[in-house]
């Protein structure tokens, strides 16, 4: 982790700007083709969530942006974050998180993801670890194809962590498309970060037989 300092006079205001807004957050939601990565799922039996959550956090560790996190009037960042994703339990109907250090080998993620996964189904578990802000925060919405989503959070003190949600995808022609929604802190992630976040995510699911070859 480092201290990040802005050089540039204008990338400072506008950290300031945004920093000291009353509801600081953006949104942007977009469908991604899915499709390769769902022929894995179908001829690999690879499981899905852990695919989608190592795909998404990839994207994530790649863009620097993503990796900033504000303290205060301060910004560190991370050298990796780590995805809390939601799964299902059976001592509740209501989720839990999930947490699983983040690793850019596909099958090692994986098989730490679905190890954590089957524990919170009997040990659920609703708290982040105190003071730790490098985490990604994802969630799935497999019920709904939604153009549009908020989160419930914390405005003070400043929460940066990125939310990211999928939905249930559906058929476009011979595509197969799932809708795709993330939530930045806009001090720190721009909308040129958004949309290179989203091309990269398209990239890494073009990529998915490449990326999961080991399974």
């Amino acid at each position: 982790m480092k201290i990040i300092t802005f050089t540039n006079p204008h990338r400072q205001k506008h950290f300031d700007f945004f920093r000291s807004m009353d509801q600081p957050h953006f949104s942007l939601v977009a469908n991604v083709d899915i499709t390769p990565l769902l022929l894995l799922v179908k001829t690999k039996k690879l499981p899905f969530t852990p695919a989608i959550v190592y795909l998404l956090a990839r994207a994530a560790n790649e863009l620097t942006a993503f990796r900033w996190r504000i303290r205060g009037a301060e910004v560190v960042e991370h050298e990796s974050v780590q995805p809390s994703f939601t799964v299902p339990t059976l001592a509740s109907d209501v989720f839990s998180f999930c947490t699983v250090d983040y690793h850019h080998h596909a099958q090692t993620f994986v098989t730490r993801a679905l190890a954590t996964m089957e524990r919170m189904k009997h040990d659920p578990d609703f708290e982040d670890e105190p003071g730790r802000d490098d985490y990604l925060y994802l969630s799935a919405i497999p019920w709904v194809s939604f153009t549009g989503l908020s989160h419930a959070m914390h405005y003070s003190p400043p929460d940066s962590v990125p939310r990211i949600s999928w939905g249930k995808y559906f058929q476009q022609g011979e595509q197969t498309l799932m809708p795709l929604a993330v939530q930045a802190h806009h001090a720190v992630v721009d909308g040129r970060d958004m949309g290179q976040y989203f091309q990269n995510v398209q990239t890494l699911l073009a990529a998915s037989a490449e990326k999961f070859q080991d399974f």
